[in-house]
């Protein structure tokens, strides 16, 4: 008799989401919405002297496994201020197989302003990471995102020799497609070593100024980029960094605070999130 073969075992996996609509107040917003499911929550910090209101968003578990999920939304109304980030990097952690699927929606209304800043994503070797961000803006929406991917643990001298990153921004003012753009890594060793793919790079980080006249911050945005900046499409403006993680994150927390001030009229600062 062949001996019965036990099952393979069923891992738990995270489905997080979470939902904030805000309105214009004194301070830059107020709470309209509010919908949270673990592991994702949103936090209020205090905000500093001239920074508009403030939300983090936070994964509570501490970190995203293959097959995880989180669905992120954020919605501002007409004339809200609002800044969204996170209070630390996330982790995404090796997958068994299936990929780690994060996606965020960002609509902000007209006359509102919405800063998009949260901090880096690291991804462990092994990791398989989807993730996905829509940006929808009206006509004279203003906006500033940026996102960071770290390939492997930095810290310990990691590389991310192993596993497949999908990701993908779109950009729609007024309704119209803008902008849309993909970073797809299937065989992550490969591409570290091209020449012409990541060449030895293991930090890559995006920021994005959408506001009517972004050209008129284009020059100071190839100061703060070493070159790397370009206007993209009227009204978007895009800087890139990528290289060593610590020289990458250097660059763009240099970039934020002068293009929050010069773009937005914010305290030349980074969030207070960045910097505690």
């Amino acid at each position: 008799m062949p001996r019965d073969v036990p099952p393979q075992p069923s891992h738990q996996r995270a489905q997080g989401r979470a939902e904030l609509g805000v309105v214009a107040a004194p301070g830059g917003a107020r709470l309209k919405h509010l919908f949270q499911a673990a592991p994702s929550r949103i936090l209020f910090p205090d905000t500093d002297a001239g920074d508009p209101t403030l939300g983090a968003f936070v994964n509570v578990a501490g970190g995203l496994a293959g097959g995880d999920s989180v669905a992120l939304s954020l919605v501002l109304e007409e004339g809200a201020r609002f800044t969204a980030t996170t209070p630390a990097a996330e982790k995404v952690y090796r997958s068994l197989g299936p990929a780690t699927e994060i996606a965020t929606r960002i609509d902000v209304a007209g006359g509102a302003v919405c800063e998009w800043l949260p901090q880096e994503t690291i991804l462990f070797d092994g990791a398989h990471l989807r993730r996905r961000l829509d940006i929808h803006l009206a006509d004279d929406a203003r906006l500033l995102a940026s996102e960071m991917l770290v390939l492997g643990r930095a810290a310990h001298g990691e590389r991310f020799r192993r596993g497949a990153v999908l990701d993908r921004w779109r950009v729609r003012r007024g309704g119209r497609l803008s902008w849309a753009d993909a970073l797809r890594l299937d065989d992550p060793a490969a591409a570290e070593a091209g020449r012409f793919v990541l060449d030895g790079a293991n930090a890559i980080a995006t920021l994005l100024l959408a506001l009517p006249d972004a050209a008129a911050h284009r020059d100071r945005a190839r100061e703060l980029s070493d070159g790397g900046a370009s206007l993209i499409a009227p009204g978007l403006l895009l800087l890139r960094w990528m290289g060593e993680a610590g020289a990458v994150r250097a660059g763009i927390s240099a970039a934020l605070p002068v293009l929050r001030a010069e773009a937005l009229g914010h305290p030349a600062r980074l969030p207070r999130l960045w910097r505690s």
